[in-house]
């Protein structure tokens, strides 16, 4: 199980609070991590382009930068699992290994930081990472310390080869460690997949209090199938996890797979506008190289990132189902009058072989307002940024043809004008 996290304590007098400050993740994260695509391929004479290395992450980044997503807001270069040598040095100090990794990890997090980006690493809270390396019991001090000097700014800890009953306490501690160091690292933890998985409810509060974003569920695999359950797994859940996430505190449905080989391009539709609607980290995992045109587009669209990096942070949920239709809402800006703008997304659960349409009642079936005051929405397709708005009375209907197991994304901005009363 692979995940993420960082916490900080704030020490008053000889009384100490915990409580995340660090200032980091307003904002949904974004950026790159390597585990979804090159898992723990670590024979680099076989795979020279895959293997988990320096050079990978050095591509990577280049790509990030010349393929126009750290301009559009991916900014963290995520190392995985199975970076490390297979024992600490003799002063039970971390070491990467030698021949895949031969100039160092800080030297990497330079090469990362000179291209205007940040450098994200792993680590576990257990005995051994998810792959065997090892782990951090023992040493959480003396890690905290390590990545700082190596200059991280993003860490994920996993929580194999530990005790589910007593992780909390050591994610806890090492964000101890970590805010003892003085340098501020985006905190993503694990904790809540590994107790979700044996029956615990996690404690939620404790969690914003320690962790920048948590990863509430199993790993993401490449295919349309793994999406769906992990959508599912947020849909079932909505209601006590959602009071939960905002700005420096989020729930974590995992990477985004489009580029792959396992979503079609309506799936991969899919995914980006769920992800969209839940204020999920977009945190790409592909060969950067290998992106088709049309996904791409997708991955730098302006106007979805915008709604998923919107500053109100809010989760948005679904509200109804119809005919295996599924609509999610979200509210974001801008706030028209006293109504937030609504981000909705049909998400098909079909396979018919034919695009499916939907009729809704935008007050009725998808929840927006039903305030007198409001006289109408302009609609704004998502996925088709170029097409004019549509203007539509608040209290009409609304029809969208929705491919099988795809997704549209609208925006919809409340308007008080006149030019409703004509519709």
């Amino acid at each position: 199980m692979q995940a993420t996290i960082v916490a900080l304590i704030l020490v008053c007098s000889s009384v100490s609070v915990y409580g995340l400050d660090n200032g980091l993740a307003a904002k949904p994260p974004m950026g790159w991590m390597s585990w979804e695509r090159y898992r723990c391929i670590t024979d680099c004479a076989k795979y020279p382009d895959e293997c988990i290395s320096e050079k990978l992450f050095k591509r990577m980044a280049d790509l990030m930068v010349s393929e126009g997503y750290r301009d559009a807001g991916y900014e963290y270069v995520n190392i995985d699992d199975c970076w490390m040598a297979d024992e600490r040095d003799v002063n039970g100090v971390l070491q990467p290994n030698k021949e895949r990794f031969p100039n160092g990890i800080k030297h990497l997090a330079d090469y990362i930081h000179k291209r205007g980006l940040k450098f994200g690493i792993y680590q576990d809270i257990g005995t051994k990472t998810c792959a065997g390396y090892p782990g951090m019991v023992g040493y959480f001090q003396l890690d905290a310390q390590t990545f700082a000097d190596w200059e991280v700014d993003f860490i994920k800890i996993d929580g194999c080869y530990a005790d589910v009953e007593l992780m909390v306490d050591d994610y806890i501690k090492f964000g101890e460690y970590m805010n003892k160091t003085g340098r501020p690292i985006l905190y993503s933890c694990s904790w809540p997949a590994y107790q979700e998985y044996n029956g615990i409810v996690p404690d939620y509060e404790q969690l914003k209090e320690t962790c920048n974003m948590w990863r509430n569920w199993g790993d993401i695999e490449d295919s349309h199938q793994s999406v769906v359950e992990i959508t599912k797994y947020f849909s079932d859940h909505q209601n006590r996890i959602i009071p939960h996430s905002g700005p420096g505190h989020w729930n974590d449905p995992d990477t985004l797979i489009l580029g792959n080989y396992g979503l079609s391009y309506d799936q991969s539709k899919s995914q980006l506008a769920v992800w969209t609607v839940l204020a999920a980290p977009f945190l790409i995992s592909n060969d950067l190289a290998q992106v088709a045109p049309e996904i791409k587009e997708l991955l730098l669209n302006k106007a979805i990132i915008k709604v998923n990096q919107d500053p109100l942070g809010i989760q948005g949920r679904l509200v109804k189902t119809v005919n295996k239709i599924e609509i999610w809402k979200r509210p974001i800006m801008p706030r028209v009058g006293h109504e937030l703008t609504q981000a909705v997304a049909f998400v098909s659960r079909r396979a018919d072989g034919a695009p499916y349409s939907v009729i809704v009642k935008l007050q009725e079936d998808v929840g927006l307002s039903n305030s007198s005051i409001v006289k109408g929405y302009k609609v704004y397709d998502l996925f088709n940024p170029m097409t004019a708005p549509l203007l539509l009375r608040a209290s009409s209907s609304f029809e969208t043809r929705i491919n099988p197991s795809g997704a549209n994304l609208y925006r919809f901005v409340p308007q008080y004008g006149t030019d409703f009363i004509r519709l």
